[in-house]
């Protein structure tokens, strides 16, 4: 599997992308491109990401979320889902509470697509 196939939101049905400056991309892949950029584009999320990429162990619990933002918890709940829909979060119940990491290299394969090196 290539790697810009990761970059796939779950369900899509489009061919995975090449890098936008060695082909032109197809109505569907654009599609699936826009839905992870707007899964990113918004600075909570961003900050979600990034706190839990660099949390102990590689995940994070939602409760050790929502402090540090200064959200409660239902709007972190929706940008967390946001998130697993687009592909770049995973979620594990355990019991009462739920557990959020990076899918691996999810925006590794991001970034191969959006790159202007060959």
């Amino acid at each position: 599997m290539s790697t810009a196939a990761t970059i796939q939101p779950p369900g899509s049905t489009s061919t995975p992308c090449a890098p936008l400056l060695k082909e032109p991309i197809t109505a569907a892949q654009a599609a699936d491109l826009a839905q992870l950029l707007k899964a990113l584009a918004d600075p909570t999320r961003l900050r979600l990401v990034s706190m839990v990429a660099v949390h102990e162990d590689g995940e994070a619990c939602v409760c050790e979320l929502t402090e540090p933002l200064g959200l409660t918890q239902p709007t972190i709940s929706h940008h967390l889902k946001v998130l697993i829909d687009a592909g770049i979060l995973t979620r594990d119940k355990r019991g009462v509470w739920a557990y959020y990491a990076l899918v691996p290299r999810a925006l590794d394969a991001l970034a191969a697509v959006l790159t202007t090196h060959p």
